[in-house]
């Protein structure tokens, strides 16, 4: 079985915890490909958006990181990770929901600034400060989803945790992490303690130090950042609308497939 992931992606981090917790044997590979928007190679025909993830199990090629989980879930049903409660499995898929959408665009906002140097100055301080904010207001989310239990899903690792756990390390990693002794730093030390995850968090450490060494790539045009969704509206709203239009200029940022730079007849701005 393969798997198409890059170790710094918080949805391929989600699939690994997520089959590592399960006893899946896999092989890990970061598509040659992969950040070029190129529309040629075996990762673009697994996957059109040319995202990671992308799950290819014995001819079953599958992207899309909660439709990955779902066919884990039912593929290795054992140990589970969804409660069987219709109500507490939604409310796990909620929590996902808001890690996968806005929890992961605050992290990727803030990384385009600390690693990409896509603002400066003033801007940049501002850009910060707003994910700083904002990142508060999830962590306090999440607080109240967690309550008093030691885990998302009450007495047991699931679901919600796999999910929760790379966003919420990532923001430790930049220094907005929980307040310590919080209850979500709390959890935080105790999910990082599970086997899956700190293999897949040492995955993470291991290439957000050589990121120094890919940013070049990001901005002199060499490999292009996919401004899709939530992560385009998080720089908007936030005032980075500049950034976005210096990207669009310079041709170092992307927009999902299809986009206009996939269309011969197209001019880009």
């Amino acid at each position: 079985m393969l798997l198409y992931e890059h170790p710094l992606s918080s949805y391929a981090q989600k699939v690994k915890i997520a089959l590592r917790e399960k006893g899946v044997a896999f092989t890990a590979e970061l598509p040659e490909t992969f950040g070029t928007g190129r529309s040629d190679g075996p990762f673009a025909q697994a996957n059109p958006r040319t995202e990671v993830p992308v799950l290819i199990d014995d001819g079953v090629s599958l992207f899309e990181s909660t439709v990955i989980l779902e066919y884990i879930e039912e593929r290795w049903p054992a140990p589970p990770l969804l409660p069987r409660d219709p109500a507490a499995r939604a409310q796990a898929r909620m929590t996902e929901e808001v890690c996968d959408t806005q929890y992961e665009a605050v992290n990727w906002g803030f990384g385009e600034i600390l690693w990409f140097r896509r603002a400066t100055g003033a801007l940049a301080d501002h850009l910060r400060a707003e994910a700083a904010a904002q990142t508060r207001v999830l962590q306090d989310w999440l607080t109240g989803r967690l309550g008093g239990a030691e885990w998302f899903g009450g007495v047991s690792f699931g679901w919600a945790d796999a999910a929760a756990a790379p966003m919420v390390n990532r923001s430790v990693h930049y220094g907005l992490g929980p307040p310590e002794g919080s209850p979500l730093a709390r959890w935080h030390a105790r999910v990082r303690e599970r086997p899956a995850v700190a293999e897949t968090f040492r995955e993470f450490d291991a290439a957000a130090a050589r990121m120094a060494e890919a940013a070049d790539l990001y901005t002199t045009g060499g490999r292009r950042r996919e401004y899709r969704d939530h992560r385009l509206e998080w720089m908007v709203k936030s005032g980075g609308v500049e950034v976005v239009l210096a990207g669009l200029r310079t041709g170092t940022i992307r927009f999902p497939w299809p986009d206009a730079a996939s269309r011969p007849d197209a001019d880009m701005p």
